[in-house]
């Protein structure tokens, strides 16, 4: 997350065209309010809109949601009970929370861990981002799930290896990370994980669950990444510059320059304000836990590799072949990935839920997981069983 705002934000110029296709299929759906309280009980619903049908195509029924932070009811309409309570959070002592490291293909792997039953969780963060984006999910979710945050390879504190010797993308790319995943479940989960991902790690574990469905129980994508430097949405015309200025960052000096001058306290808090509605939310220890891994050694190449990286899947063509039960949830207030373009991915027959998450930015999980941590609870709840 260091330089996110390169790849998610600042690169978003005019020349960038929006999601190149939409949904052909759309539905008129339930917009439900649901008041969460800050300690994160879910209380009641309240039906404003429209039943949604299964429709001519035969579509299932789905709903979309707005979490809201309020205490309150709206008084649009009648409150309906939309499911059982979930209990007030109460953080659990960082202690509770392990720290290992897995060896993957002669590679060090980071991940935590915390929770001795119930499903098992993988939670999987963005581009530039670490493990300990999800320290305000993990000890919460672990009450009642075997909980897991991973580094993928090449952030946190993951082995970097350096990508120079090689053809460009063809390390760090969301095959390898999909793969590194499954092996994850393989050799340390023993056992089907629900996927909780935010922003690039949800092409991870869209990548994860087509490879291998049979060992992914479901996915919940937060703020998905609508991959905007994607080769398909730029315009023809600009295609030249972009690939020659990837090209100067990743193969001269100007591009270690460029990290150089914002991998430091000062800019990673000035980017992280952007991208969090709430300022007060990106503190000092935030700060450090996204710097801190990002000044390791092979940091910088492994951010200039993947900034380069305009091929490889794209949301929209993922989501349709998907074989488990998908739910996303978006801050309406992420200045990256625009919710007026996710919201086209709500219209996939395979997404269950678009849950939106009012005066929230681009890191949920982090900004209000008061809001998030619920959500991910009712989903597994849900589909425990299956």
């Amino acid at each position: 997350m260091i330089t996110m705002a390169v790849a998610n934000c600042r690169w978003q110029a005019p020349w960038l065209s929006p999601i190149s296709s939409s949904p052909s299929t759309s539905t008129s759906c339930t917009h439900v309010e649901l008041p969460v309280t800050r300690a994160g009980l879910v209380t009641r619903g309240v039906q404003v809109g429209g039943g949604c049908g299964s429709g001519s195509n035969g579509r299932r029924r789905r709903q979309q949601w707005r979490v809201s932070a309020e205490l309150s009811a709206s008084s649009a309409g009648q409150a309906v009970d939309l499911s059982d309570s979930v209990p007030a959070l109460e953080p659990a002592k960082s202690s509770d929370v392990e720290t290992r490291i897995w060896k993957w293909r002669e590679y060090d792997i980071r991940y935590q861990c915390a929770g001795d039953s119930g499903p098992a969780v993988v939670l999987i963060h963005g581009f530039g981002a670490n493990c300990d984006h999800w320290r305000k999910n993990i000890p919460t979710l672990a009450k009642s799930h075997r909980v897991y945050a991973i580094d993928l390879l090449g952030y946190g504190f993951s082995s970097k290896p350096s990508p120079r010797n090689m053809p460009p993308n063809t390390l760090y790319t969301f095959e390898t990370w999909g793969s590194q995943i499954l092996d994850f479940l393989s050799d340390v989960v023993h056992d089907r994980a629900f996927l909780i991902c935010n922003s690039v790690g949800g092409i991870v574990g869209l990548e994860a669950a087509l490879l291998d469905p049979e060992k992914v129980r479901g996915l919940m994508l937060i703020n998905v990444s609508l991959r905007m430097l994607h080769i398909k949405k730029q315009q023809w015309y600009v295609r030249p510059f972009v690939k020659a200025l990837q090209t100067v960052l990743r193969t001269t000096t100007l591009g270690q320059q460029f990290f150089a001058s914002v991998a430091k306290p000062e800019a990673v808090k000035k980017i992280l304000c952007e991208c969090y509605h709430d300022d007060s939310a990106v503190t000092d220890e935030l700060v450090d836990k996204i710097l801190t891994p990002g000044l390791q050694p092979g940091a910088v190449d492994v951010f200039l590799d993947f900034i380069c990286y305009s091929g490889g899947p794209l949301p929209e063509e993922m989501l349709p072949r998907v074989k488990v039960p998908v739910v996303i949830a978006w801050g309406e207030k992420d200045p990256w990935e625009p919710i007026a373009q996710g919201k086209a991915y709500g219209e996939f027959d395979t997404v269950e839920d678009f849950i939106v998450l009012p005066n929230v930015g681009h890191c949920p999980q982090d900004e209000a997981p008061q809001l998030v941590n619920p959500l991910v609870e009712k989903f597994v709840a849900r589909h425990s069983g299956d």
